[in-house]
């Protein structure tokens, strides 16, 4: 029988994908309450007001809080930050989600959209780092 763990790692091996595992949800966990936080306008008045004292009021991990004030969302969800609570972030920023979704990747927004207007990214070469597929 493999083990649950194994099986997990081998999805670290699709380039440009992150699998939400239940070991990032823990290690996110304080991050996304942050960001959902931002669902309620006092909050987000807060935040607007200074970012990083109102963050220092979360137990955040000092890698997060400057992923999120570089917005750097790959790192946040790296960090274990969920696309749909991180989306509380880029929404208050007043960004919509796919132009969000393409700073994730090394296209322009306009690029990004008529990819995926066309069907999104190939799975060509999209697959395993290791099989190189």
């Amino acid at each position: 029988m493999t083990d649950i763990h194994d099986y997990l790692e081998e999805f670290e091996d699709i380039p440009g994908t992150r699998v939400y595992t239940a070991k990032r949800a823990r290690a996110g966990y304080h991050l996304n309450q942050f960001a959902m936080s931002l669902m309620k306008p006092a909050n987000r008045e807060r935040w607007k007001a200074g970012e990083r004292a109102y963050l220092d009021e979360w137990p955040l991990t000092e890698d997060q809080k400057q992923a999120v004030l570089a917005r750097d969302y790959n790192r946040m969800l790296d960090l274990g930050g969920n696309i749909y609570f991180l989306s509380k972030i880029f929404s208050t920023d007043g960004i919509p989600f796919a132009e969000a979704c393409s700073t994730m990747t090394d296209m322009t927004f306009p690029e990004y959209r008529e990819m995926m207007l066309n069907g999104g990214r190939s799975p060509e070469g999209n697959r395993s780092i290791k099989g190189k597929c």
